[in-house]
């Protein structure tokens, strides 16, 4: 398997572990803990990261969303903008481009049929604001 379908597959399941995490109300490290079966590398530098940066990724998030609170956005959604946020700030994270594309993939196949172009709209302003 090359290294683009299995990163792929580590973000799906970064995704499921914080969206189990929120409608749990716990953190991602018990939803760790509690795996009979770790996940890959990977998926835990991806979950470790959208954990770390969550406040600053919520925050510039709810300031590139234009006329739209944090609480207004949908929870998969918001976890796939979190995701990516801390996937753009790992020490030697993938090109911009792919963890876009990522996001957008993840929003059209998790999300609600108008995410895919929310997704990528507030992660592109967010990663200008970010290089900036």
């Amino acid at each position: 398997m090359t290294p683009g379908p299995e990163r792929h597959r580590a973000r799906e399941r970064a995704l499921e572990i914080l969206y189990e995490a929120q409608i749990k109300g716990r953190t991602a490290r018990e939803i760790l803990a509690a795996l009979p079966v770790a996940p890959d590398p990977y998926t835990l530098e991806l979950v470790e990261s959208a954990q770390v940066h969550r406040e600053r990724a919520e925050d510039l998030i709810a300031a590139c969303a234009i006329d739209w609170s944090l609480e207004r956005i949908a929870l998969v959604d918001r976890l796939v903008m979190t995701l990516a946020v801390g996937e753009m700030l790992l020490d030697d994270p993938p090109p911009l481009a792919v963890i876009l594309d990522e996001a957008v993939e993840l929003a059209k196949v998790f999300s609600t049929e108008g995410s895919a172009s929310f997704v990528n709209g507030v992660l592109a302003t967010l990663a200008r604001r970010l290089s900036d």
